[in-house]
Formats: C-alpha cells, structure tokens, sequence
C-alpha cells in the first residue's frame, strides 16, 4: 500500500512522495503582481515536496482580490513566475500554478475595475484596500454574454503559466471566490441556465475547465474544491443540496481525465467526501482544513487509511522547508510564527531554517 513517501503519477504529474504544499496566501508580490526575488527564494526553498501548489494567481485584472496578490496576466508577471519556476525545477521539484479569479471577494480599489460576480449579492464583510478597512461592495452580476470573456481569461492565465514553466495548473474553485460563487446556492441566485438547479450551477465550472484542458492538456490541470467549507459569505448547509452539486461535477469533470481534484474538507474521511472520490475516479489530494493545522500522524494516518492519494499541507510547510525530511525522519519541527503569515518580505518567509541549519544554531548557543 501507498505512504506518505512514495510517489504518485497524477496525469502527467510524477510526484516524488505525496505531500503536496498548499496554495498559501503571502502577499510578497509586487504592486504590479510581479512575483518578487523573496518568493523565487520561498518556493525554491520548498521544492523537495512532492508537488508545490503556488498561492493564487489572478488571470485578469477583475480578478485580483488583494494587495499583494501575484498575477497571471503581463509579460513581467510570467517573467517573474518563470524566475520562481526555474528555481524549483533547478531543486528538482514540481510546481503548478493555481489561478483564481476573486469574483465577488474584492474590491476596485483593489483590482481598479468593477467587482464581477454571478448574481449581485455581496459578501458580508471587510477588506483592506490603501492601508484601510472598506466593506466589500455589491458586485456586479455578469451577463450571460460575458461568460465566455471570463473563460477566455482562465484559458489565457493556464496558458501564461504554462508559458512561464509550470508544470501545470489548479482552478480554484473553493473558499468562496468566483467559480465558487456560481456553484453555491446563497451566492448564484441566477435564473437563466448558470443558476437553480445542480446541473445549470456547475455548467460555468465545467465550461472553465474543458476550454482550459482544450489548451493545455487534461494532464496538466487539476481542480481545488471546498464544498461546505462556509467562507467569505458563501455557505453551504444543506447537505442533499451539496452532494447533488459537488456529485454532479464529479460526474461531469471524470471523462476528462484530470491530474487531480484536491479537496478541502476537515472530514475528507467521511462519506460525503469519499463518495466524490468514488465519482471523480482520478488522483484525489485532501486537505483537512484551516481548524487546526495538518499533523505528521494526520497526514501519515490518512494515507494508512487510504482517504486519499495525496496529502496537501500548508501551515507546516510554511514552517519547514524541507518538511519531507522531518516527517519521513521523525524530526522537530519549527514553531509557526502566525503573525509574519501575511507581513512582507523576508522575515517569516524564507528565514525558517532547515533542520541541519538549526540543529547549528542550537550549538553555537550552547
């Protein structure tokens, strides 16, 4: 049977083990969206993970969602990608890039465009935008003939990622954000064939998907869900509505022989979790949630069990870059220090050392 350390094909993904980095959110970009040299040096440090998933990257100038946010879109932000690809790939590691369009979860003084979502329902609550608190406005609904303008940015970002070296791509559709926002039921209140029913709810989704698998490659694209994960306004509560939704993509994403699904749930092991799996039929990477932080004996023990293929891990990492070898060697760990999560530049980034640098400090304090 499969553990934690051996490998896995995920379309035409080969992972050296089956921890998988998390898309974490750092805001270490340029204002521009241009990735940093802090974060060619971030990423790089991690690659001896078996697949890294970067942070979300936004794939027009609509989706940006916050400050700080790397994008998919200019000759300069792929250049500055290709600088963190190259990295990893030069440490012998696997990068894909998730691209993820905020829909309603921003604001113009953030992205300097109007905010875009399925139906004008905003979410409730606050953001930062210019060193300020200011409430998330109103989105405006897209029409059903600008559908296709955002698939063609999702096409256009995959394809810019490709162009930037990744080996492949995640669409993000979790956590409350655009593609999200059209598969839930308190965030799509559409009445045309995008909104009501499971099948008209998933039909964008799937429409994303196969327009970026027609230019990639089914190989290279996976897909991240988080169904009841309750988040930036979009909740999930009725249980027979969220298996006739998330099983009728299921359905829909099979025949196109993804990389992956990767889903976020804090009961992966459960039934509802498990009977998406069962429907997918593909590589299925599971990630416990933001509760509490994903354990050795977590990770270790969802594989013994055989919840999924792959476990994706994010607090952890943020701590330990070469986390791969302290878990496969029982070794401590660093402590997470929670308040440079979302600073900016080097402190809480790239300064966490390996165990070997560590274990010298120790010794030149002793």
């Amino acid at each position: 049977m499969p553990n934690l350390f051996s490998p896995l094909i995920a379309g035409d993904l080969s992972l050296a083990n089956r921890i998988v980095m998390a898309p974490l959110t750092r805001t270490r970009a340029r204002a521009d969206g241009v990735p940093t040299d802090v974060m060619v040096e971030h990423y790089a440090q991690r690659a001896s993970v078996g697949l890294i998933v970067s942070e979300g990257t936004f794939p027009s100038a609509a989706g940006k969602g916050f400050e700080g946010q790397p994008g998919l879109v200019t000759a300069d932000q792929v250049a500055g990608w290709r600088a963190v690809t190259d990295a990893v790939h030069d440490e012998g590691g696997l990068i894909v890039a998730q691209v993820m369009h905020a829909g309603r979860v921003t604001h113009s003084d953030i992205s300097g465009l109007p905010v875009e979502a399925p139906s004008a329902l905003a979410v409730d609550g606050e953001t930062r935008a210019g060193g300020r608190k200011v409430r998330y406005p109103v989105p405006r609904a897209l029409g059903i003939d600008e559908l296709p303008r955002i698939v063609d940015d999702f096409v256009r970002g995959a394809q810019n990622a490709i162009d930037a070296g990744f080996d492949g791509v995640e669409l993000h559709a979790a956590n409350g954000y655009l593609l999200h926002e059209f598969l839930g039921a308190t965030s799509n209140t559409r009445t045309d064939a995008y909104g009501g029913s499971p099948e008209n709810r998933i039909r964008f989704v799937v429409e994303v998907v196969e327009a970026v698998v027609a230019q990639i490659g089914a190989g290279r694209v996976g897909i991240r869900i988080s169904p009841e994960r309750n988040i930036q306004g979009l909740v999930e509560d009725d249980p027979e509505d969220v298996e006739s939704v998330y099983g009728a993509l299921m359905d829909a994403l099979a025949p196109l022989d993804l990389a992956f699904v990767s889903v976020l749930h804090p009961e992966p092991w459960g039934s509802m979790v498990q009977g998406l799996r069962s429907r997918f039929g593909g590589p299925f990477l599971v990630n416990t949630g933001f509760a509490e932080a994903t354990t050795r004996d977590d990770a270790v023990g969802m594989m013994a069990d055989a919840v999924g293929d792959a476990v994706v891990v994010g607090r952890a990492i943020i701590a330990n870059p070469d986390l791969v070898r302290r878990w496969k060697d029982e070794l401590e760990q660093n402590e997470l220090d929670l308040s440079t999560i979302y600073a900016d530049g080097a402190v809480g980034y790239t300064d966490y050392p390996t165990y070997g640098a560590a274990r010298e400090l120790d010794n030149l304090r002793s």
